[in-house]
Order: structure tokens, then sequence, then C-alpha cells
């Protein structure tokens, strides 16, 4: 009875050390580029999550990708530089920007006699938060920078299962002197770690925590219109919601899924994953050869089988890297691995006729 009770202890404590911790670490800063595969998939499940979860998206196909870049804040323009740059408040000092679709960028145009572009959002992240600190565009050529008036918080550091945070967003956007209008966006956020264990996608397997956030947004737009003169108008945004899975060290989450809420239902609006290049421009219907690799996991010698001779080799690690490429000429080669660092990692075979790949595990 006493070594049962050891082993279920030992079982117990292996299983509850499996859980992983968050830290601002995990997630970009200025100068870090992660590339992310994009599918569709109305019927993928993002409900399901718990303890100890195992969640299998192993059977996503891409579509295609994106290669998400965290700009530095040194390369920004000047007039921005003085909002979000070193010598702002520092609650505004953001460390990085991003393309965005924070704002409804459509519908302004559809309003406003001006032309917006080159939408930004800008982040800062510290020890205990990541927050959203403000936008700039580009409106009928002009740069238009603007402070958040209440920050939102993203995420509140450290994140392990069962935290959860509330934080609300308000940000006035106005374009005085350019026009005279104005737009507010209220938005509020409630997020929760909702699950731990073991997630599969194309680009591996991992330890990961599962982060829910639900997002509402109330904004309006101030604006004198055709026979109804200077007033606001209420602009309609149907909640939406964002289930993360995150590892540790990826920068961006393994799989981020996106839906809106009318009615009460959801619908799916936009999948993506963490991914390594999938060369799309070859076509999407060149990414698949027959292909064998043995051992694996390997731990110096890595050999690899195809139907048509192959022409190179290259073996990618867990942050999207290239750690060895090698010329090849035959259905069969060995790789060398004794040179690389334990962990996971994705071999691409390229031939006549397309790609393949498969993940392997480094001893």
């Amino acid at each position: 009875m006493k070594t049962l009770l050891l082993v279920v202890s030992i079982s117990i404590y292996t299983y509850a050390s499996s859980q992983i911790t968050l830290t601002k670490d995990d997630f970009a800063t200025g100068g870090d580029t992660v590339r992310m595969s994009q599918t569709t998939d109305p019927t993928i499940d993002f409900a399901s999550t718990g303890a100890a979860y195992t969640w299998d998206f192993s059977g996503l196909t891409v579509n295609s990708q994106l290669v998400k870049d965290f700009r530095s804040m040194s390369g920004a323009p000047t007039f921005v530089q003085f909002l979000f740059g070193p010598f702002a408040p520092s609650k505004y000092q953001a460390s990085y920007y991003i393309e965005s679709t924070a704002l409804p960028i459509a519908q302004l145009t559809s309003f406003l006699p001006v032309t917006i572009d080159n939408l930004f959002a800008f982040t800062r992240r510290s020890a205990d938060s990541l927050t959203s600190v403000g936008y700039s565009m580009v409106v009928s050529g002009n740069d238009v920078p603007f402070q958040s008036d209440t920050i939102e918080t993203r995420y509140d550091f450290p994140l392990a299962f069962g935290n959860t945070h509330f934080s609300r967003g308000y940000t006035l956007v106005d374009f005085n002197p350019i026009l005279d209008a104005k737009w507010n966006q209220h938005r509020t956020r409630t997020t929760e770690v909702d699950g731990y264990g073991s997630i599969t996608t194309p680009f591996g397997t991992f330890n990961a925590l599962r982060i829910r956030h639900d997002i509402t947004e109330s904004d309006s737009l101030y604006y004198t219109f055709p026979f109804i003169g200077a007033t606001w108008i209420p602009i309609p945004i149907p909640a939406s919601h964002e289930y993360e899975w995150w590892t540790n060290g990826q920068k961006e989450p393994i799989l981020r899924i996106t839906t809106n809420e009318l009615l009460g239902n959801e619908t799916v609006t936009a999948i993506e994953y963490r991914d390594i290049d999938r060369h799309l421009d070859a076509g999407i219907n060149e990414l698949e050869i027959a292909m064998d690799i043995f051992p694996n996991p390997a731990q110096n010698e890595l050999f690899i089988a195809t139907l048509q001779p192959m022409k190179s080799i290259e073996v990618i690690n867990s942050s999207g890297e290239r750690v060895l490429s090698v010329e090849a000429n035959g259905t069969k080669e060995t790789v060398q691995l004794s040179g690389l660092a334990s962990g996971a990692y994705q071999v691409i075979v390229k031939s006549e006729s397309g790609l393949g790949i498969k993940s392997f595990i480094k001893r």
C-alpha cells in the first residue's frame, strides 16, 4: 500500500508540474518577426478545454501565411516618437508597434470624406503586463497618432492556469484639424486562463496554457451629417472572443481562434497558428510528397527515404529558424544531427514534384 501511495504521489507531482507559466519573455517585443499560417474551418472545436487537457489540431491545412513584424520604436516617425517613444510618460512608452485591424477602418471611411491607411497599434511590454497604449494612422496623407485615454491590459503576468482579469480601454480619435470629426472606442476585456495541457498542430506538440478573451466594444462617431447636423452616432461592433494556446518562447500563440457572437451564437472569423515557411509560392498542392524519417526521436543521425529523388533537405527549429541545409540527389539520405541542441524540429525535403515536411525530436 505504501508503494502504491508513493507511485500515486509521484504521478500527481509530475502531472501538476507539467503546467507551465507565461511571463513577458514569452511574448514578442520590438524587432521580432513571427510566421503564422492561416486557415478556415467553421466547425473547429474552440470550446473544449480544462485541466490536463489534450488538444489535437494536427489536421489543420494552411491556406495562406503572414509574417508578423513587431516593429522597433526606433524606426517610428518623429511625431509618433513624441507620443510613444522614450520621452513619453512611462505608461505610454511602447515596446513595439504592429499593423492592426482594431479600428473598423472600412466603416470610418464609409462615413468620412478622407482616406485612412496604415493603422498601427502600439504595445507596452513590462514585467507585469502587456498593454495597448494607442494607435497611429495615415489620414489623407498625414500621420495621426493618438494615445488611449484608458489603457487596456491584454495580459497580466505571470500567467498560470486559473488566472482571470478584467480591463477597460477607452480611446478618442480626434481628426482635427484635418477634418472636424471624432471617433470614440470603448472596449472591455475579460480574460481567463481556462485550460492547460498538450496541444498538437502542424507546427508540433507543446505544453500549453489555453487563454480565453471575451471582448465587447461600443464605438461612436461624431460628424456633421447632411440633413442631421453635428451629432454622435453609434457604430455597431459585434461581441468577439479570442481563444489562444500559448507555450514558452514562441512569441505568439501556437494557435489563435477568433469568433464573433450574434444572438448567443459564435461564428469563427479567423484561425491562425504558429508555423514555419511552407513555401506557398510553390503552390499549396505541392506541399505533399511521400517520405519517411527514422528514428524519431533521433540522436546523432536522421534517415530520410522518399519515392522521388531529393534535391535539398532543411532542418527548422521550434522558432522557425533554419539550422541545417544540405544538398541531396537520391531517394535515401542521412542527416547528421550531432551539432544540434535537443528539442523539437521539422525537416523539409524538396524534390522536383514538391515538398515533404515531417516533425521529429532531437535527443
